[in-house]
């Protein structure tokens, strides 16, 4: 693999170490400086001509400059004549974005697509979007893949006769019934309003919950909300316990503290984007690594062999 060339910014790079150890290749040098005004500096600190370089860059918090590195990035390896860029986003901003729900919004996610296909971006490489039509947004190779042949192993071990997967919304049924299958659960699922911008209602639950273990599945967790108001109303309905498992841990604002203090027994999440400190320090969240997936899909790209088989 002498020409394959793994990038990152600032957002993650302890992911980034770990996927360069699983492809067995150094981290590629880049400088990141900043103005006094807060601009953006990069250099590649080596050659890239002719190589296959992927960039690993959630667009995490702070959004906007981890997006900004990462378009940063792609236009200099496109200038410094790289022969194939793929973007790697363990995490996808803007993605809830998605659509014109409301007048005079914008399709946020649409334009963050646009931007990377600008920047000098050839192929995404995605995990987890929270709406699976963003794919169609590029034009653009995108291969988008799933956390759940790494959180299905740990999920097995905890799972009991009496567990239910739980969706947390009805836009998430699909993943929720996903997660069902490979587990062989029953399936229910919480009718959420959302009332604003992260504020949500549970209004009602449909399915079969009480006396049951239930595991709530969603893509990301931000501000808590919408897993401690489900998990007060699965209680409500009379469930013995309640676990959590997402991809993306966001953890804005008080979300960490809102889940500690939650009857939640355990949350599960991945390393897509680093987690608060406090989270990393609380004893409910339990974290996953990606970077076996992540490699062994730019492994794939790079020698242009299927990544099918990362979805069983």
């Amino acid at each position: 693999m002498n020409d394959i060339k793994v990038f990152t910014g600032r957002a993650n790079p302890e992911l980034a170490n770990e996927i360069c150890q699983h492809l067995g290749c150094p981290l590629g040098k880049a400088e990141i400086k900043e103005f006094a005004d807060g601009e953006i500096s990069i250099q590649i600190q080596e050659n890239v001509r002719g190589a296959d370089a992927f960039v690993v860059q959630p667009t995490c918090r702070p959004v906007h400059r981890h997006l900004m590195e990462l378009l940063l990035m792609l236009d200099a390896l496109k200038r410094a004549s790289a022969e194939r860029i793929t973007a790697v986003l363990p995490y996808y901003g803007y993605a809830r974005q998605d659509r014109k729900d409301r007048p005079r919004v914008p399709i946020s996610a649409k334009l963050v697509a646009s931007l990377l296909e600008r920047a000098g971006a050839n192929r995404i490489l995605a995990l987890d979007l929270h709406a699976a039509q963003i794919q169609g947004f590029f034009d653009i190779p995108v291969d988008h893949l799933f956390a759940t042949p790494v959180t299905i192993e740990y999920l097995k071990s905890v799972v009991t006769p009496q567990t239910v997967v739980v969706s947390p919304d009805a836009g998430g049924a699909e993943r929720a019934r996903a997660y069902a299958r490979r587990l062989g659960t029953p399936l229910a699922i919480i009718d959420k309003r959302r009332l604003d911008t992260n504020v949500t209602k549970v209004m009602h639950v449909v399915g079969e919950v009480e006396g049951r273990d239930c595991l709530m599945v969603d893509d990301l967790i931000d501000t808590g909300g919408t897993l401690v108001d489900g998990t007060e109303a699965l209680f409500r309905r009379g469930a013995r316990s309640v676990r959590a498992c997402a991809t993306h841990g966001v953890l804005s604002r008080d979300a960490v503290t809102r889940i500690a203090e939650s009857r939640i027994i355990e949350v599960v999440l991945t390393n897509s984007i680093p987690l608060p400190e406090q989270a990393r320090n609380c004893p409910k969240f339990r974290v996953l690594s990606v970077a076996p997936l992540l490699a062994r899909a730019i492994r794939s790209i790079h020698e242009g062999t299927s990544i099918s088989v990362l979805f069983v």
